[in-house]
C-alpha cells in the first residue's frame, strides 16, 4: 500500500519514460483519470485508455517521444499529503514562464493553471509538467 497515489502515478510515468517504454499501466482512480485526460489534451502523451476490471480499473497510457526524447521533460508533485500547497487566483504559478502547465484541483474539478486564470479561481496545486 502507498500513501500518495498521485505521486505513485507521476513516478510510474517518469520511470516508464526513463526506461523508454511505449505503454505504462497504472491502477485507476477518478483523479488519476482526470490528470491523464489533461496530459492527453495538452499533448504530453500519445493516447490513453481506461480499462475496467472487477476491481478499480487500469489506466493504459501510450507515452510520447520526439526523436527518442521523452515529451515530458519533468513531472513533479507539488502538493503532498504532509504539506498541501494552495494558491489563490492572483498567485497561480507559471511553469517555465508559460511553456509548461500546472495542474490545479479547484471547485470546478482538475484544470490547468491557464484555465484557472481565465476562470479567476484558485485551488490546490497538484503537479507541474513540462
Amino acid at each position: 500500500m502507498y500513501t500518495d497515489p498521485i505521486a505513485d502515478f507521476l513516478t510510474r510515468v517518469r520511470n516508464a519514460q526513463m526506461a523508454r517504454h511505449k505503454v505504462v499501466e497504472i491502477p485507476a482512480s477518478k483523479i488519476k483519470k482526470e490528470i491523464t485526460k489533461i496530459l492527453d489534451e495538452k499533448g504530453y502523451i500519445l493516447s490513453h485508455k481506461f480499462d475496467e476490471d472487477d476491481k478499480q480499473g487500469i489506466i493504459k497510457i501510450a507515452l510520447k517521444y520526439n526523436k527518442n526524447v521523452p515529451a515530458i521533460k519533468k513531472i513533479e508533485r507539488i502538493s503532498k499529503p504532509g504539506l498541501r500547497k494552495y494558491c489563490g487566483a492572483a498567485e497561480l504559478p507559471r511553469v517555465l514562464n508559460g511553456l509548461g502547465i500546472a495542474i490545479i484541483s479547484t471547485s470546478k474539478g482538475l484544470i490547468t493553471d491557464k484555465e484557472a486564470r481565465t476562470q479567476n479561481i484558485g485551488g490546490e496545486v497538484i503537479c507541474h509538467v513540462y
